[in-house]
């Protein structure tokens, strides 16, 4: 039996311009993705025979044809005809429906750490298209950069960005993303700007902004408070579609004094950008790992 032990890392979503709303209702969009160092684990054991997906724990409220992890791995059967299976255990850290994109970058850790377990050698820009029939933001954790993103977030260029520490607080509640973009108020003719201009920055009234947030902000009373309380450490924004808020702070110092003061009714936690995936970085290892035992 083979097995790989792989980080699921989150993102955040330092902009969201919302541009335009196509034919097919999906929204075109313009968003620059933070690749962070902390995030799910999952283990991957492929067992001598059978094609069995088996996955555990069970998420409350997910059924299993449903969960983006078994769904990759179907996928990826589907695909290559591969007659091989896999037992996949899932640590979850990230709050579910927090937009930190848990759900999508367990799906890319899957679509690679089997490609790698079964020998299937399809590459990063294979498993990326296949990732993408899985969800929007599951093509960026294959790349495993951050990125500035455009289309409906599919269209990738990866960028350098400064490194930084976060606080991300999660004020307990749900929000349905397709009510969010679905919602009659939500802005959806942003200017659409270049990405050197995002980059450098026009002030975050002009573009570090979310275009969700204020939609959300007035559903969702706890979403405000998080973003108004956050707010007074730094430019505190909304990632995705929420419910999570987040930071940019000075350095890991200044993460663990606001850490502190977080009210006991809010799940939080600290962690830094990066622009290369954890995922990348494990799997780069493992590989050399696997050459010097060779």
């Amino acid at each position: 039996m083979r097995s790989l032990t792989l980080p699921a890392p989150a993102k955040l979503n330092r902009l969201l311009r919302i541009t335009g709303r196509r034919e097919d209702g999906y929204h075109s969009l313009q968003t620059l993705f933070q690749i962070l160092d902390r995030g799910d684990t999952l283990r991957f054991e492929t067992p001598p025979r059978g094609t069995d997906i088996v996955l555990s724990p069970a998420l409350a409220g997910v059924a299993e044809a449903d969960n983006l992890i078994v769904r990759a791995a179907r996928r990826l059967q589907r695909e290559t005809g591969c007659r091989q299976g896999a037992t996949i255990t899932l640590e979850k850290r990230l709050p579910m429906g927090g937009g930190l994109g848990g759900g999508s970058s367990n799906a890319a850790t899957t679509l690679l750490a089997l490609d790698r377990l079964w020998d299937l050698g399809l590459g990063i820009e294979r498993l990326a298209t296949l990732g993408l029939e899985l969800g929007a933001d599951v093509p960026v954790f294959v790349r495993g950069r951050s990125a500035w993103a455009e289309g409906v977030g599919e269209r990738l260029s990866a960028v350098d960005l400064e490194p930084a520490w976060f606080v991300i607080l999660h004020p307990g509640v749900e929000i349905s993303t397709a009510a969010i973009f679905g919602h009659p108020g939500l802005t959806r003719d942003s200017t659409v700007i270049s990405m050197r201009r995002a980059l450098d920055g026009a002030g975050p009234e002009a573009v570090w902004r979310n275009d969700c947030e204020r939609i959300v902000r007035a559903l969702h009373p706890e979403v405000d408070r998080a973003l108004d309380w956050l707010g007074q450490y730094g430019h505190a924004m909304l990632t995705g579609t929420g419910a999570c808020v987040f930071c940019p702070l000075d350095g890991e110092t200044q993460a663990d004094q606001v850490l502190q003061q977080v009210p006991d009714e809010w799940q939080a936690f600290k962690a830094r950008g990066c622009n290369l995936s954890p995922l990348h970085q494990a799997l780069d290892l493992a590989e050399g790992l696997g050459q010097a035992q060779a």
